[in-house]
Order: C-alpha cells, then structure tokens, then sequence
C-alpha cells in the first residue's frame, strides 16, 4: 500500500510527535498533527514576556547526531536550519558537602577538575570513558530497535550487549567501580535526573548518559531548546504536514479495536493509524476507554512507579550574571536524604538540590539589555496527598530564592522583573501531565525495553506511541530515538520504505565527539 493515500493523526506537537511526521511525511503519509496548546513543542517550548525568552522543560540538548540523522533522512542539515554552540564549561557543579567542580568536555582538563576534590579518582576517568564507549556501542542498536515482546530480550544484539549490563548494581553501585570520593560519583550519576531518578535506584546501564555529555558535548541551541521545536514543525509545514494549534483531542474513536480516529472540538478527524505523542497514563486514561486495555489498564497503570516532578522558577532579573555558568547544579548536603524526601517520604526538604540555568551569558537576546533569565528547578515529589501546592507553592518559592544564594546568588528577589513558577499541581492540571511526573514512568528495569509501553501498542490496532513514555525513554535524544522506530514501524505496517539511516548519513553530515577547541559546533 503507499504512503499518500494514508491519513496518519499525531496527537501532540512535542519533539517526539514533530520528529515522527517529518519522517512520515518523507515517506508519502499524509500527516495532521493535533496539538492542545497553542504553539508546538509540548513541554520543549519557549515561554516569557517583557523581552525575556525561557525553555519551559528540556535545556540541555545532548547527542545530536539522532535528530542530525532524522533531518538527513529528509534532506536537510542540523547545522543550516539551527545554530548549535557547544558549552565549555559545561555546567558547574557545587556540592553542599563543600567543593565545587567545573565539567568540561577536554578530558584532561577534567582530570584536573577531578583530582583538586580526590587525585586517585582523576586517574579512573579515562577508564570510565573507555569502559562507557563500549558500552554504548554494544547498547546502541537496542535503544534504536522496537522490543515489541519477550522474544525480542533474545536478539542476538542485546545478548552480545549484556556483559555490559550488571543488573544487580544501581548507577551508584556502577560509579562505584571507578570513582571513590562520593562527590565524583555524583558528578557522574546526577545525570539520573534525566530520568527523574535516583542514582541508587537508577539501573547501571545509564552510566550511558556521562558518558555522553563528555564524549559527544553539552550544547545549547540558539533560541534555546525550544527553538528546536519550532524549527522542526517549520520543516514539517513545508512538507505539507497540517499542525492543528488549540485543538485538544477529547477522545480516540474506534472500530472494535480499531483507531479510525479521533475527536477534538471542532469534529471528527479520520485516520488510518494514530501516533499518541500525549503523556501516556493522561492520553490512556482520559482518550481510551478502561475495557480496551488489558495490559495497561487503569488498573495497572496506577500500579506503575513513575518519576519525581519538578519545581520551577523562571525568573526575568535586573543585571548581568556573568560569573554564573550557563548551567549550575547544586548538591544538597545531605543528598540522600533529599532523595528520600521525594522518592519515599514526599516531603518538601529544607535544603533541596537544585539546578539553574543562566542562558543570557552564552545568548545575550533571551533577555532585555542589561538583564538575565534564570531558570530553577528542583526535584521534587511528584503530586502526592502530604503536599497541598497551593499551601505550600508560595512558601517554596521562598526557598528556593533563598538557596540560590548557595551558589553566589545573594539578592535576586529584589532584582526580580518578570516571575512564573510551576508547581507538580501545574505540571499535573495545567500541562496534562499524570501526577505532575514530569519525566514520566521510571526506568527500573521492570519497566524498561518490552516492559514499556511498546512503540506499536499491544493493547489496541492501529495505535502508536512515541515519546518518553515508550520505549526507549525519557530525553530530547532517546524521545527521537523513539520517533525513528515508531516511525519505521508504521511504515513497515503499511508496507512503505523510510530513508535509512545510512541514507542519512550521506546526506548529512555525522557530528564526531566533541572537541574541546571548538565553541560552535563543527561536523566533519
């Protein structure tokens, strides 16, 4: 069957939704997607007033060469369509317990950084790296292949894969291994809030994601991550895809289990498939009806574990941070039991690890002249009964103003121009997203590979799932990892060829591992 007679539905315009209809539409699909807000993006958008520009979710834009490759499936470049600078340093880490640390992709400056807090810890890293390279290159084709069943734990890439894996550590446990000094293990596994985890709970295999903000480079997009987005749902305009703003799907229509459809406000929307780029558990929920699900019931999904949420500050202040670091994380003291605070006690702590981003001294335009944007987050619990947000948000915010004193910044409250916070309530009520889990279900080993909602979903005919809550996860770079194999396998359902990824990479460019002489991005 061919592409162009096919009406593919994508609900939600976030990066996983905008990557998978530039690839459908490449192969002959028609493609309408329905997005809820008002402008594309899903959580990785831009937000502000007064002349102050934020991302409202994602900042950190890692590994470029996925969303390199899917632009290269269609003819275009990465690096024509959006300005990439890579950051050196790449954020700076301060740790309660005392010392700081500056990350930087040159390894031997980083050997240094290393050996200032522990000198035996310096000498592991280039271990950790190598150790790491090899574990991505065995991991690599099972974050890029669909794991639709038990069979697919059999495939002859994941068994060559698992002398990698040490299930029985945690990413602590893993770090361990290579570094002593507690405060290097978190250097290397904080990483795990990607994920919305714990590294003591966080499977070993993610030591992955360290590995590749020193081997590949942290970057930031000119516009910010949001800028991405946009850029992304330009293309796909270009290629005739309809992006339907303001029209929010009020439910999926079926034919026994069928999907023909969907239906917003405005009326009926035929198709021949639909991708769900929503949040999963609020999309299953509140779009599918109960007795059409049998493995991810209402029942059952209420049994999933899912992510912390976040807190969030976006505040517009008067003057320059120029000594500020594009990123800064702090650590709390007593990191452990901050953990517990939000993963088993839900409860606010009184020193909270936090992270702030100073976009205006790598991108002066985010803000008036004179003037900085900073962004906050802190970890905390997702919506849970012990705390009321709408108590507790204001006396929060207090907070977490006060703790970024902890990081050099003394008087922001008097300097604030322009404020929005978001709240776990926020996240939950006002961005549709199930318990304000801002980076959706965990990814224990429970609820990994086929354990995950799987791209094509079982429970139902004609329905895909793309984005962090399938498979292969959370994050910008997995987010379109999962669109290629969504994708992939539409196409294959409907008997339509995709560009490859070979065919990608002759036509585009391949990003090589960061070099630390570079300040913009340079492919080769």
């Amino acid at each position: 069957m061919g592409g162009k007679s096919k009406q593919i539905i994508i609900i939600g315009a976030g990066p996983g939704g905008l990557a998978s209809a530039l690839l459908l539409a490449s192969a002959g699909f028609r493609v309408r997607v329905l997005e809820r807000m008002d402008r594309v993006g899903g959580r990785t958008t831009t937000i502000g007033d007064q002349g102050f520009r934020f991302d409202l979710g994602p900042t950190f834009f890692l590994y470029p060469r996925v969303l390199e490759s899917i632009l290269g499936a269609i003819g275009r470049d990465l690096h024509r369509e959006i300005d990439l600078v890579r950051l050196d340093p790449q954020y700076r880490l301060i740790f309660g317990e005392g010392g700081e640390l500056e990350a930087t992709p040159d390894l031997d400056r980083m050997r240094a950084e290393i050996a200032r807090l522990s000198p035996a810890d310096a000498e592991q890293l280039p271990r950790f790296m190598n150790e790491n390279r090899a574990k991505m290159n065995a991991f690599r084709p099972i974050l890029e292949s669909p794991f639709n069943g038990w069979g697919d734990l059999l495939s002859p890439d994941l068994l060559r894969a698992l002398p990698h894996l040490r299930p029985w550590n945690s990413l602590d446990g893993e770090l361990r291994r290579y570094f002593r000094d507690p405060r290097i293990r978190l250097a290397m596994t904080f990483q795990s809030k990607y994920l919305g985890m714990s590294p003591f709970q966080c499977p070993s295999l993610f030591s992955i994601l360290s590995f590749l903000e020193y081997e590949y480079g942290v970057y930031h997009p000119i516009g910010g991550c949001g800028a991405v987005s946009e850029m992304m749902a330009r293309i796909a305009r270009e290629m005739g895809v309809e992006i339907s703003l303001d029209e929010g799907v009020e439910e999926i229509l079926f034919e026994g289990r069928r999907a023909v459809g969907a239906r917003t406000r405005s009326g009926v929307h035929l198709a021949d498939a639909v991708v769900i780029n929503a949040d999963f558990a609020r999309a299953m929920t509140r779009l599918v009806p109960d007795r059409l699900r049998k493995r991810w019931s209402n029942r059952a999904i209420a049994r999933k574990r899912f992510s912390c949420s976040t807190f969030m500050l976006y505040l517009g202040i008067e003057g320059r941070e120029d000594d500020l670091a594009h990123h800064t994380i702090y650590l709390a003291r007593d990191y452990l039991a901050n953990l517990d605070d939000i993963e088993s006690r839900h409860e606010l702590s009184s020193d909270p690890s936090f992270y702030v981003q100073n976009a205006c001294v790598t991108e002066p335009g985010l803000a008036p002249p004179g003037m900085s944007t900073l962004y906050v987050l802190v970890p905390v619990t997702h919506q849970h009964p012990n705390v009321d947000w709408s108590i507790e948000g204001p006396r929060f915010r207090e907070l977490a103003i006060r703790q970024l004193a902890k990081i050099g910044l003394e008087d922001v409250a008097s300097r604030i121009r322009y404020e929005k916070m978001v709240t776990p309530a926020d996240w939950d009520q006002g961005y549709e997203i199930h318990l304000g889990s801002t980076f959706n279900l965990t990814h224990s080993l429970s609820q990994m590979l086929h354990l995950r909602p799987r791209n094509r979903f079982g429970d139902l005919r004609s329905v895909y799932l793309v984005g962090g809550g399938t498979h292969p996860g959370s994050g910008l770079p997995v987010i379109f990892e999962s669109a290629k194999i969504t994708s992939r396998l539409i196409a294959e359902d409907f008997g339509v060829s995709l560009p490859t990824i070979s065919d990608a990479r002759a036509r585009s460019r391949s990003v090589e591992p960061a070099r630390a002489s570079e300040k913009l991005i340079e492919v080769s």
